[in-house]
């Protein structure tokens, strides 16, 4: 309205449009129309110039002259559709060249664009926060550290929690973003301000929401045990809305631009102990560019006293997750396998992890517990979980038949023997079967059974079993007897002795 009102002025001194233009208050076009509403509205005469109201009312509809409609009119809809989606110009400007055969330059969808931009101005409002009442969590990507001993490169997260009252602030470097690390920042973080907040806003990740939703999100069961532990509330920003913690993602960068850069790190310890000093004594001691105070100094004076106390024992801090119990009578964490109870094969078991030790619980029965395992691949079995069969397979080895025989008899302990005397078959079973039939026909039936098997070198458990059945192994052997070489002895089954054969 200011440059409406000077040219007003000028015009009544008697200036033309075109010595107005010349002094690049504004263009000869503009001019005429300017000079058109004045002298309808008799500005031009003696009278006191217009207010600014006025100057409002006759040119709030005064748009530059276009030659043409826009190109991005007949795709409105779409446009708008693509901007709610947080879609950018140049990938609105492909997508209608590519699907809608637009014609039209990339500046009519960027002025097109600024328009939806001033019709939704996306405003907020700063939330105040009382001492201690909340703190804000985020991760960060980290700097790439080359290990100086091992030379392994480690690609690293920046984890970050910032009091919303001082902005004092925690941070540490972790080389992933999983439920233990993302537990064990908190204690630290804790440990560090030597008190909990009564709140913690977080955002959706994986280690702290299992659901994000705007109503009902739903916390991981590791992260709502620790927050019992400790006594603070979970606060899930909704899902997309970064800025409703605004003030660890301020953290955030601020550890990345002004930590980061420009500093060599030798091992990830090395590294967090350079950012535990410069918490301390840099960016603890900064004039913050909101508050204009030392986070540090408003962190000692109010905040620190009234920050809820730490419990006198540290909570467990557990690992929850869910696996299925597979056929083999074992669940796997971890790249590691432990055994429950055969009876719950192919049953969902909540898994209780800990530093020592990992829990299976069944409809919130205990159903096992393992020693934990510190290396892929390993596996923990207790005998019991196992079925019975599987079982009896596994115990009665090839040491615990030769017991079990030579406790029957000696022609039994040889029978057991010469099976595993076989250079080709796997006879553990038919051993134990051999074993067992000591239960039903007793340990000198089984002896005589194997001494008669023996004799005619019927090696196998079914020849056993078939004379116990026919109770044959009660039957002498004396009228068998032969005078052959022992070298044929082993297949003398149908040879006849000299008196036999004389009494023919």
């Amino acid at each position: 309205m200011y440059e409406y009102r000077q040219v007003i002025h000028r015009m009544r001194m008697g200036e033309s449009d075109r010595a107005i233009a010349r002094s690049k208050l504004m263009g000869r076009l503009k001019c005429a129309q300017v000079r058109a509403a004045a002298e309808e509205n008799g500005w031009l005469k003696d009278a006191p110039l217009p207010e600014d109201h006025a100057l409002v009312e006759i040119f709030k509809h005064n748009a530059p002259n276009t030659t043409h409609d826009s190109y991005c009119l007949p795709h409105e809809e779409q446009i708008k559709k693509w901007f709610d989606a947080g879609i950018n110009g140049t990938a609105i400007h492909r997508a209608l060249a590519e699907q809608f055969g637009f014609s039209g330059s990339y500046s009519s969808v960027r002025r097109r664009l600024k328009e939806l931009r001033r019709e939704n101005p996306g405003a907020s409002c700063m939330l105040d926060f009382e001492p201690a009442e909340a703190a804000q969590v985020d991760f960060g990507k980290g700097p790439v550290i080359i290990d100086v001993f091992s030379g392994d490169e480690i690609k690293t997260w920046i984890f970050v929690i910032t009091l919303c009252f001082s902005r004092h602030m925690y941070a540490e470097i972790v080389a992933d973003q999983k439920v233990p690390t993302w537990l064990a920042c908190h204690r630290r973080a804790f440990e560090f301000f030597n008190g909990v907040p009564r709140k913690l806003i977080i955002d959706n990740a994986k280690c702290a929401v299992v659901r994000a939703c705007f109503r009902d999100p739903e916390v991981q069961r590791s992260y709502g045990e620790l927050a019992e532990g400790y006594g603070f509330l979970i606060s899930p920003c909704p899902p997309r809305e970064p800025q409703m913690k605004g003030r660890v993602e301020a953290g955030v960068k601020y550890v990345k631009n002004s930590f980061v850069p420009l500093r060599q790190f030798r091992t990830l310890t090395d590294a967090n102990e350079q950012l535990k000093r410069w918490l301390l004594e840099t960016a603890g001691n900064r004039i913050h560019g909101t508050t204009r105070q030392k986070p540090l100094t408003m962190f000692a004076e109010t905040e620190k006293h009234m920050l809820r106390p730490l419990p006198d024992v540290p909570p467990e801090m557990a690992q929850w997750t869910r696996a299925k119990l597979h056929g083999n009578c074992h669940v796997q964490f971890e790249k590691s396998y432990y055994s429950a109870p055969f009876r719950l094969v192919h049953q969902t078991l909540w898994i209780k992890a800990t530093d020592n030790t990992v829990k299976l619980y069944h409809d919130l029965n205990l159903a096992a517990v393992h020693s934990r395992l510190k290396k892929p691949g390993l596996k923990s079995t207790v005998d019991e979980h196992l079925p019975p069969e599987a079982l009896a397979y596994k115990m009665q080895d090839s040491q615990w038949c030769l017991k079990q025989a030579q406790a029957i008899g000696p022609c039994c302990c040889r029978f057991v023997r010469e099976l595993f005397a076989n250079r080709v078959l796997d006879n553990l079973r038919a051993a134990q079967g051999v074993i067992g039939l000591g239960k039903k026909y007793g340990s000198a039936r089984l002896e005589a059974a194997c001494q008669r098997a023996l004799f005619f070198g019927n090696l196998k458990y079914r020849a056993v079993k078939s004379i116990l059945v026919q109770g044959l192994d009660q039957l002498p052997l004396e009228g068998e007897q032969t005078l052959l070489p022992s070298a044929y002895t082993t297949s003398g089954r149908f040879m006849r002795t000299g008196a036999e054969l004389q009494a023919n």
